[in-house]
């Protein structure tokens, strides 16, 4: 087996909660408490999940814009968690980052040409300004912009064409991995979708390895490879693509793939309602996480914290009811949230 450009040990990441007069410590926020996970080259893993579980911290982590808590991260073989940020700078190299939001993630002073040559002259990847040049005509080649347009400025284009420029100073660097954080999600949906195949044209051609976290079941499951799903700091679900959209084995998985739109009008999909609210990631509760909104909970699930472990092949989940032989299946789910929903609306 090939060794993976990326591998996450039990990775952690608490903020402080800070009050009183002197800022004692009061609390944590476990926004990520234990998250494990390998990409191969090439390879597009997801990671899915509703906002505030984490997923984001997870990419900021790797990236190391953010201090890891505890865990290990390592890079093409290479520990990156604990690495001085001098022998870290050349590794840096090696994975690249396209934010949400295309407009504050490039600086409206600098011309495009300016933005992509950054990461060319900074790892020394070119020294001539001729061969600078180059370089960046061949990256506008690549994002399908005009070459013209590297003398303009970033509010002169599209939110779409910003997203490209995005890509194109990632594809500057020559990384090996590039993590996209919602890099979609602030996109029209006919944008989305030109900028979805571009990722998929630019990582067939390059062989590039892709985490894409992402909260849009609907673009994860047009390109990734294999989907992780997190919940509140933890991941409850791995497999690949299509396993997960196929024969999803947990509660929330389940909950969440039927709120997906689906194309066919004439096609009836009973949505799950989950009771309650995502509990605080700053007093997370005992036992399993979800137990707290699922509709399959029993009285293990509330004192026993499941392990994210096999239950068919390379099928991973984080639940009891597998232990337990008991059937999780999305119309078990639907008559126990439908119940669950009818209690609500007598209680009030």
């Amino acid at each position: 087996m090939t060794q993976p450009i990326l591998e996450v040990n039990d990775l952690k990441k608490h903020f402080p909660i800070r009050g009183g007069l002197f800022g004692q410590t009061t609390g944590q926020v476990y926004a990520v408490d234990g998250v494990s996970f390998s990409i191969a080259k090439g390879e597009t893993l997801s990671l899915v999940g509703e906002s505030g579980c984490g997923k984001s911290t997870v990419g900021k982590a790797i990236l190391r814009l953010l201090p890891v808590t505890s865990g290990q991260v390592v890079l093409d073989g290479q520990r990156i968690d604990d690495m001085s940020a001098g022998k870290l700078r050349a590794l840096r190299r090696s994975v690249q980052v396209v934010f949400q939001d295309p407009f504050s993630s490039l600086n409206p002073r600098m011309k495009v040409r300016d933005v992509i040559a950054e990461p060319i002259i900074n790892f020394g990847l070119a020294t001539t300004r001729a061969a600078i040049d180059e370089r960046i005509a061949l990256l506008m080649d690549k994002v399908r912009l005009p070459r013209d347009a590297v003398n303009r400025w970033p509010h002169e284009f599209s939110g779409g064409q910003r997203q490209r420029i995005g890509i194109a100073r990632a594809l500057a660097a020559e990384p090996d991995l590039i993590i996209c954080d919602e890099a979609v999600s602030a996109l029209d949906v006919s944008v989305k979708a030109q900028i979805v195949n571009l990722l998929q044209d630019l990582q067939k051609e390059l062989g590039l390895a892709l985490l894409f976290i992402s909260h849009d079941l609907a673009i994860v499951e047009h390109m990734t490879h294999r989907v992780a799903v997190m919940y509140l700091g933890k991941i409850v679900e791995m497999a690949t693509r299509r396993e997960i959209f196929a024969n999803p084995k947990h509660p929330y998985t389940i909950a969440l793939l039927s709120a997906v739109p689906v194309p066919d009008p004439g096609r009836v999909r009973d949505r799950i309602i989950l009771k309650g609210d995502v509990p605080s990631p700053s007093n997370p509760p005992k036992g399993c996480r979800f137990h707290t909104r699922c509709p399959m909970v029993f009285d293990r699930c509330r004192v026993e914290e499941p392990e994210l472990k096999p239950t068919t092949g390379t099928h991973m989940a984080a639940c009891h009811l597998h232990d337990s032989h008991r059937q999780v299946d999305a119309a078990a789910m639907t008559l126990a949230s439908s119940a669950n929903a009818r209690q609500a609306v007598a209680a009030t």
